[in-house]
């Protein structure tokens, strides 16, 4: 099989099929996937020979774009770029959305859910990578790496800057699903003791289960691994934020909307908290000049890179094209989410 990565604007103008066979699916890959053009070529061999799919290598400018290069497609494929109902309703052929990433709220699921397009999603491939983050964070708060760094290159020397460990704090964990599971894991490593909640009950050698309100009341180091739905919105809430421990800090890799993130920026700046490392927001980056996290005290900010590692996008291609290669064979995708 071959593929146009060029991102023609004209979806029409961009298809290839092998052999010059008119294909019976048409798969539209409709941003880049961040992969080398050989590792995607190498998953896309392992098609059937009679699929058309057009990819591009930038992503839409608008929604009129985005229509154009959906047009005929039974088969969508995106990462984080929204597909809501008013770009959905111009796509009757589409039977099936691959999201090549964890999160899916960033598609319409009700309409996907009315006119029968099933929706899968990639949910293992960031595990490390994330977690791996939530350490970094971590860590480069309880340090004060920014500080360190600036003294360091300003003639400075380590004078009022020693800061705090992980070892013996309590490592605080809201949602314990494989990432979550995979943060304790390095926490307990660093000597950390872990408290966590779950929206249902679990039992996990190692994990002490609390209510959330004592979560955020006895924890140090708090981190928020759940998805966005309309029953996490703002779960971290200005309420609960107002229960943390003065020194202690909070982190988000998981998706901006489970905090409320004006409240948050209030309790930095009037130090009611040590500290955020975030790097989910109410939106994707490039972020607008009033995110009010942009403006508060002891943050660090990340342009949403939790997933951004090589090993993790080369998982991902694969989990991708395993969901592709099911839905292809009996009409089902692997990892369904709707």
């Amino acid at each position: 099989m071959t593929i146009n990565l060029n991102g023609a604007d004209n979806a029409a103008s961009d298809t290839a099929t092998s052999n010059n066979v008119t294909s019976h699916t048409v798969i539209s890959i409709l941003e880049p996937l961040g992969v080398p053009d050989a590792a995607l070529q190498a998953e896309l061999d392992t098609l059937p020979k009679d699929v058309t799919v057009r990819s591009y290598d930038t992503r839409p400018r608008d929604d009129d774009e985005l229509i154009e290069r959906a047009k005929g497609a039974e088969v969508l494929v995106v990462t984080n770029l929204p597909l809501r109902r008013s770009v959905l309703e111009h796509c009757p052929k589409l039977r099936t959305i691959a999201v090549a990433f964890v999160g899916f709220d960033h598609i319409d699921l009700d309409y996907c859910r009315e006119h029968g397009i099933t929706v899968s999603n990639c949910p293992g491939y960031s595990n490390e990578a994330v977690a791996e983050l939530v350490m970094l964070l971590t860590l480069a708060l309880l340090r004060d790496v920014k500080a360190n760094d600036i003294a360091a290159r300003s003639a400075g020397t380590s004078d009022g800057l020693r800061r705090n460990e992980i070892a013996g704090k309590t490592f605080g964990i809201i949602g314990t699903g494989n990432i979550g599971r995979r943060v304790a894991e390095l926490a307990q490593a660093f000597g950390a003791r872990i408290v966590a909640w779950n929206r249902t009950p679990r039992d996990i050698e190692g994990i002490e289960f609390l209510p959330l309100d004592d979560v955020m009341r006895q924890a140090d180091i708090i981190t928020v691994h759940v998805s966005s739905t309309p029953q996490t919105a703002h779960l971290v809430s200005r309420q609960l934020i107002g229960l943390m421990k003065p020194n202690a800090v909070l982190i988000n890799t998981a998706r901006g909307p489970v905090i409320d993130n004006a409240a948050l920026a209030e309790a930095l700046n009037a130090g009611q908290i040590a500290g955020a490392g975030i790097d989910v927001f109410d939106e994707e980056p490039p972020l607008p000049a009033d995110e009010p996290l942009l403006h508060a005290a002891h943050t660090i900010l990340t342009p949403h890179i939790g997933y951004a590692t090589d090993e993790a996008l080369d998982k991902r291609l694969h989990e991708l094209f395993a969901n592709l290669r099911a839905y292809l064979r009996d009409g089902t995708p692997t990892n369904l989410v709707a």
